[in-house]
C-alpha cells in the first residue's frame, strides 16, 4: 500500500472523475431535479452545456432562464407538465439555449422520472447535451426552425388574443376566427363545460352546419369523445376515419359526411380540476406527430386558464350585478308632476360590487326626493354600506326633516358605523307643483340641468364635506342651495363614473355630458339608454348611477303651491332650513317686494311655537288663487293653548311678536287642531309671469 501509494499521482480534489471527462468531452451533462423542494442539481458539463459559470448557478431552475428563449421555455414546460400528469416514465427534447454571445445553439434533453408507490412523481434524473452536430444539416435546420417559427406563432398570437377575453363569448370568439382555426389547422371546433352533475354542455360548435343533433347537452359517462376525455382527463388524438368510426359509433355516423378525417380533443383542466374540453377537427389529415401533439396540449392548458378566468368572472360579475340590483330599489314610484328615469351600470372591468346608488323618495305635499351617491370602494363591504345609508337616508326625509338635516343625521349615522368608509351623496328635495327644488350636496359631483330647448348647463351647488368625514371633523353644515324647475327643465343627478376617466380632466368629463345630453333624445327613458350606451362603450373601471327627473307643466294639485318643513325643538339647523324654505317660496312665487316682511313674521311664528310650546312645529307656506293672489304661512304645533296679543311696554321684549304679525300682514289667525293648533297669516302678493 505504501510502495503504491508512493507512485501514484497525485489530483486536485476539484479534478473531475473519468466518467465527468467522458461526459465532457462529449458535450454532455447530467442533472437530478427534486421535485419537492424544487431544487435541481447540475454537474459541470451540464452547466458548461447551457454556457453557465458554477457561481452563476444557486440551484433553481429559474437560474438558467436567461439562457432558453421564452417560446422554447413555454414548450419545455408544457412537455415535462404533461409527462408527470399522464404517467409516463421518460421525456426527451430538443430545445435552443442562448449562449454568452448571444448566438443560439441546439441542445437535447433526455429525463428518467421516479415516482413512489402511488405513481407521485418525486425526481427528474436526466442529461443534456450539444446538439449542434446533430442538427448541422442546414436544410434540416431550416425545416426544424420553419416549424418553430410557427409554432411560436400559434402560441403567441392564441396566447395574446386569450390575454384579452373576459367572458366565455369572447375565448369562443378568439378559437372560432377564421385565423384562429387556420393557424391550430383545424377546419371546425367544438367546445363544451361541464356542469354541475356530470353534465356537459356545447357552449360553441363551428363552422355553422357542424353541429350534431342531441349532443347540446351530453354525459361524462356516455360514448363520446368529450365525454372521454373530461373523464379521463387525457388528450384523446383520432388519427384515422377507421379510428373514429371504431371508437366512437354513436357519433360518426353524424360527421362522416362532413369529411373529417381525424380530430385532437383536449381536456380543459384548471388547477387540476377539469371545467370542459375542447375539440379540434381536421380534413385530409391523418395522425399527429408529438411535436403537433405538444403543440396541442400546451394551447389546451392555455385555453384552459383564459376559460376558468372567463367562467368566475362572469359568475362573480353577475352576482355583484344581482347583489347591487337587489340592493336599489326595486321600483320607481310614480310621482304625478315628474317625469323620473334610473340607471345603474356596473364596471366593466371590474368584477366587485359597487357603492353606487340612486332613490326616489315620494314626501307629502307633492313633494319628491331625490338621492344619487356613491360609496367609496368596490367590495361587498361598500355595498353593505349602501344598503344601510339608503335606508337611512329615506327614514330621515320621510320624517320630514329638512336636506341639510337628513345629510347631516346621515353622516353622523355612517361615521357611526363600524367601517372606514366614506360617501358622497347629492339629495334634492323638489316641490313639483311650485318648481323650488332645495339642493345638498356632500362631496359630490354638480348637478346638470337641462332646458326645454335641449340645451344643457351645470348647477353650481354649495357643498359639505362627504358624508361620514364631515361628522368625523365637526363640520356637519350642508347649505342649501335653491334652484326653480321650470316646467319641462329636468335635473340630471350623477355618479363620477360617467364623467371621471384616468387622465382626463373632470371639466372635460362634465362638458362631454352636458354635449351628450344636449344632442341626446327628448324622451327621457331613451336619453338615459344613451348615455348608458356611451358608457358601455367607453368601458371603464367605475359604477355608473344615474337619475333624471323632468318637471311636468301641467301637474297644479293646489294653486301655485305647497312647500312644508318640520322643525324640530333645540334644532337650530332645522330652524335655518325652515327660514331658508321661507326664503326659496318668497323668491320662487314672485313676492321679492314683500321677501324681508314674509320673513320676518315667518320667523316670529316659528320662534313662537318652539318657545312656548312641547315638541316641534310644521310650517307650511302655499299661495292661494283668488280675487287676489295671496301667500299663506302656517306654524302649526301640538299645544291647544291659544296665542294672545298683549303690549310689551316700553322697556318690554316679549309680547311685540303678534302685534307685528298683526301689523305686517293683510290677515291673520289662530285655528284649532285636533292635537294642537295653528297660527296663519297671509300677505298679497303680485301676480306672476307665466312660463312659456
Amino acid at each position: 500500500m505504501a510502495d503504491r501509494a508512493e507512485g501514484a499521482l497525485s489530483l486536485p480534489d476539484d479534478w473531475p472523475t473519468r466518467a465527468d471527462v467522458s461526459l465532457t468531452l462529449n458535450h454532455m451533462g447530467t442533472f437530478d431535479w427534486d421535485l419537492t423542494s424544487g431544487l435541481m442539481h447540475m454537474d459541470r458539463p451540464a452547466l458548461d452545456v447551457f454556457d453557465v459559470h458554477p457561481d452563476e448557478y444557486d440551484g433553481h431552475p429559474e437560474s438558467l432562464a436567461r439562457r432558453v428563449p421564452p417560446d422554447e421555455a413555454v414548450r419545455l414546460d408544457s412537455m415535462i407538465a404533461q409527462a408527470l400528469k399522464n404517467g409516463s416514465d421518460h421525456y426527451g427534447a430538443y430545445f435552443r439555449i442562448r449562449r454568452r454571445d448571444g448566438s443560439l445553439r441546439w441542445t437535447h434533453t433526455q429525463g428518467c422520472v421516479r415516482r413512489d408507490g402511488t405513481g407521485r412523481p418525486l425526481r427528474i434524473i436526466g442529461v443534456v447535451r450539444d446538439a449542434t452536430e446533430e442538427l448541422a444539416d442546414s436544410t434540416a435546420r431550416v425545416e426544424v426552425d420553419t416549424e418553430r417559427r410557427r409554432q411560436t406563432s400559434v402560441v403567441e398570437s392564441t396566447t395574446a388574443a386569450l390575454a384579452h377575453a373576459r367572458t366565455v363569448r369572447d375565448v369562443i370568439a378568439v378559437l372560432k376566427d377564421s385565423h384562429g382555426l387556420e393557424h391550430l389547422g383545424a377546419t371546425s371546433m367544438v367546445m363544451g363545460l361541464l356542469e354541475s352533475g356530470g353534465r356537459i354542455h356545447l357552449v360553441a360548435e363551428g363552422p355553422e352546419g357542424s353541429f350534431v343533433p342531441g349532443t347540446r347537452y351530453t354525459r361524462v359517462d356516455e360514448q363520446y369523445p368529450m365525454s372521454e376525455v373530461v373523464r379521463t382527463l387525457a388528450p384523446r388524438f383520432i388519427e384515422s376515419k377507421r379510428d373514429f368510426a371504431d371508437s366512437y359509433p354513436i357519433l360518426w355516423p353524424h360527421i362522416k359526411g362532413l369529411g373529417i378525417s381525424a380530430a385532437a380533443y383536449l381536456p380543459l383542466i384548471a388547477q387540476a380540476r377539469p371545467i370542459g374540453a375542447l375539440g379540434l377537427l381536421y380534413r385530409d389529415k391523418t395522425g399527429f406527430s408529438s411535436e403537433e401533439r405538444n403543440l396541442l396540449v400546451a394551447l389546451g392548458s392555455s385555453i384552459a386558464q383564459s376559460l376558468q378566468r372567463a367562467v368566475l368572472y362572469e359568475q362573480e360579475h353577475d352576482l355583484a350585478e344581482g347583489l347591487q340590483q337587489a340592493m336599489l330599489p326595486r321600483r320607481i314610484p310614480d310621482v304625478p308632476g315628474a317625469q323620473i328615469a334610473v340607471r345603474y351600470r356596473s364596471a366593466r372591468l371590474g368584477r366587485d360590487i359597487g357603492g353606487d346608488w340612486y332613490d326616489i323618495i315620494a314626501l307629502p305635499g307633492g313633494r319628491v326626493g331625490a338621492v344619487i351617491g356613491d360609496v367609496q370602494g368596490h367590495d361587498t363591504h361598500a355595498a353593505a354600506v349602501m344598503g344601510q345609508l339608503r335606508i337611512v337616508l329615506r327614514a330621515y326625509a320621510a320624517e320630514g326633516h329638512t336636506p341639510a338635516t337628513v345629510m347631516a343625521r346621515a353622516s353622523v349615522f355612517l361615521h357611526e358605523l363600524d367601517t372606514e368608509r366614506f360617501a358622497t351623496c347629492t339629495y334634492a328635495e323638489a316641490d313639483l307643483s311650485t318648481g323650488v327644488v332645495q339642493v345638498v350636496r356632500a362631496g359630490h359631483v354638480d348637478p346638470l340641468i337641462r332646458d326645454q330647448d335641449g340645451s344643457c348647463r351645470r348647477l353650481p351647488v354649495q357643498g359639505g364635506l362627504p358624508l361620514g368625514l364631515s361628522a368625523e371633523f365637526g363640520r356637519l353644515e350642508y347649505p342649501v342651495s335653491t334652484v326653480e324647475l321650470d316646467p319641462g327643465q329636468t335635473l340630471l343627478l350623477y355618479t363620477d363614473g360617467l364623467v371621471e376617466e384616468p387622465g382626463a380632466d373632470l371639466d372635460d368629463g362634465l362638458q362631454l355630458l352636458a354635449e351628450l345630453v344636449h344632442g341626446g333624445p327628448r324622451d327621457l327613458q331613451l336619453l338615459a339608454d344613451r348615455l348608458c350606451e356611451v358608457v358601455d362603450e367607453r368601458g371603464g373601471d367605475d359604477d355608473v348611477a344615474l337619475l333624471l327627473l323632468r318637471r311636468k307643466g301641467a301637474y297644479t294639485p293646489q294653486a301655485g303651491g305647497r312647500l312644508q318643513q318640520h322643525v324640530a325643538q333645540n334644532d337650530p339647523e332645522a330652524l335655518r332650513s325652515a327660514r331658508h324654505m321661507v326664503r326659496a317660496a318668497v323668491r320662487a312665487w314672485g313676492a321679492r317686494e314683500r321677501a324681508d316682511e314674509i320673513e320676518l313674521v315667518a320667523d316670529e311664528m316659528i320662534t313662537n311655537a318652539l318657545m312656548h310650546t312641547d315638541g316641534g312645529a310644521i310650517v307650511t307656506a302655499r299661495v292661494l288663487s283668488g280675487a287676489e293672489r295671496r301667500l299663506r304661512v302656517e306654524v302649526e304645533d301640538r299645544s291647544s293653548a291659544l296665542p294672545r296679543r298683549r303690549e310689551a311696554g316700553e322697556s318690554g321684549v316679549s309680547g311685540r311678536g303678534l302685534l307685528l304679525v298683526d301689523r305686517l300682514t293683510e290677515a291673520w289667525g289662530v285655528e284649532s287642531r285636533g292635537s294642537g293648533k295653528c297660527v296663519w297669516c297671509e300677505f298679497i302678493i303680485p301676480e306672476r309671469a307665466t312660463v312659456r
